[in-house]
């Protein structure tokens, strides 16, 4: 799969309830058995028994010629014995019920990758598109 946005998550943005800059923004790294369903999948319980390892805040978050950015990402010690493929950006909301899922990110270099109990570091695409680009 490529990346690609969630159904209800492109809903949000076009109807202006998610601010790139401004609301808080995390990142899932998912295991390989997560099966996406772009469609159908709205918020953050539609993903969770598939996270592998503590969300991560994304900081340093810009909006530049149409595209999104943000630092890149790390998740420290991840669990050895799993296989990542991706990550899923989701608007936390403070309640998981209600924290609608935006994006489904699999194009890193390095995906997927099994997991050593080491440190995960998700670097952005830095040419034109970044993390996403409309």
């Amino acid at each position: 799969m490529a990346n690609a946005w969630y159904a209800k998550g492109k809903e949000k943005v076009l109807s202006g309830a998610i601010n790139f800059p401004a609301d808080t923004l995390k990142a899932i790294l998912v295991k390989n058995t997560y099966p996406q369903n772009l469609a159908a999948d709205e918020f953050l319980p539609d993903v969770s028994a598939y996270r592998l390892n503590a969300d991560q805040t994304l900081a340093g978050k810009s909006v530049t010629g149409g595209a999104f950015d943000a630092s890149d990402i790390t998740y420290p010690t991840v669990t050895a014995g799993d296989t990542s493929e991706g990550v899923v950006i989701y608007k936390d909301t403070g309640v998981a019920a209600t924290s609608p899922l935006l994006l489904y990110i699999d194009t890193i270099t390095g995906f997927p990758l099994g997991t050593n109990g080491g440190d995960v570091t998700v670097q952005w695409d830095n040419g034109t598109y970044k993390i996403v680009s409309l």
